[in-house]
């Protein structure tokens, strides 16, 4: 029996008096009556990670061992919390949800002992090695609770706003977990991880309407001559096209910009953020393949684009293991 079955089988002996937090959450992201141990909950966040974002266990591969455990917590609960608001279908049970996972977070850092669920068992550990801030985590809830409330934009300095909680926290907590606290750091960081997001909208730009939301920003649709109609009813037209040409061009410019911080850090690091960064590169190439036409499907990065990615990152590490040291 895995530690997570068991872990679950023994929170079933007990009886009904505990009320879950998370309870009206999805069913696999219940509280756990009796808290887990260390082993158990780390092996949890590790399943969640494996399970839900194959590229995550690729990149995380190219760091140091025994920092890993700490990217898988950190990974777990970004992916629960997302999950609570996203996969919830009623607005109000989401907000509450979250406001919940909130709390619970307040408990891992004021009462850590108190604390039950696997993510927070498993991320106090990380905080403690670590000592990583909470505002960070803090943030990325503040994220989700505007998803909840705002489904589109007016300008392009909000999405950077709204990238400053959804996306930056989660560089700099990799830098601070690999032991760059440095502020200059975190400013590039914060260029590359906004990029990062930003082409992530770019690219699912017909996904994000079909459920209501628009991240394309009000003022350049305007400026360009596109109007919503044109994005749920699939309409490419030059003006569309001008639109996402300078999108990607503003994108692509603030990717480069940001890194940089992948020639500073240590050769270990660097392998792993070029990857991300290679990767967001790729995201923007297969927009402009296609003509800027993200109207006709989600332009996605092909087979042979991630294998070369890959045998890049490879590369990068062998060298960083017969290299060693720092850049600074």
């Amino acid at each position: 029996m895995s530690e997570t079955v068991q872990m679950s089988a023994r929170a079933l002996d007990h009886g009904a008096s505990w009320v879950d937090p998370l309870h009206d959450g999805p069913e696999a992201y219940r509280t756990p009556e009796e808290r887990p141990t260390l082993a158990e909950a780390q092996a949890w966040c590790k399943q969640l990670a494996g399970s839900h974002y194959e590229n995550f266990h690729v990149a995380t591969f190219f760091l140091p061992r025994a920092v890993r455990p700490h990217f898988e917590s950190i990974y777990a609960y970004c992916r629960v919390a997302d999950d609570l608001g996203d996969e919830v279908s009623d607005v109000r049970v989401a907000s509450r949800l979250l406001a919940a996972f909130g709390d619970m977070l307040d408990e891992c850092y004021d009462a850590p002992e108190r604390s039950r669920h696997p993510v927070f068992v498993a991320l106090r550990e990380t905080i403690v090695a670590c000592d990583l801030p909470r505002q960070l985590f803090l943030d990325l809830l503040i994220a989700f609770q505007m998803d909840q409330i705002k489904t589109e934009y007016a300008t392009m300095g909000e999405l950077i706003e709204y990238s400053r909680y959804s996306a930056n926290p989660v560089g700099r907590l990799v830098l601070m977990v690999c032991g760059y606290r440095e502020e200059p750091l975190g400013l590039l960081s914060d260029k590359v991880c906004t990029a990062l997001q930003l082409a992530n909208f770019w690219q699912d730009v017909v996904e994000d309407a079909e459920r209501g939301r628009r991240y394309l920003p009000a003022v350049v649709m305007e400026r360009c001559g596109v109007d919503e109609g044109q994005i749920l009813g699939r309409v490419f037209t030059p003006e569309f096209r001008l639109m996402m040409e300078s999108l990607v061009g503003e994108t692509r410019a603030m990717l480069r910009e940001g890194s940089v911080l992948n020639g500073l850090v240590d050769r270990e690091l660097a392998v792993s953020l070029n990857l991300f960064t290679n990767g967001g590169e790729a995201i923007l190439d297969g927009i402009e393949a296609q003509g800027y036409d993200v109207l006709r499907g989600r332009p996605v990065v092909t087979k042979a684009k991630k294998v070369l990615l890959l045998m890049g990152a490879l590369g990068g590490k062998m060298r960083a293991s017969l290299g060693g040291g720092r850049r600074r």
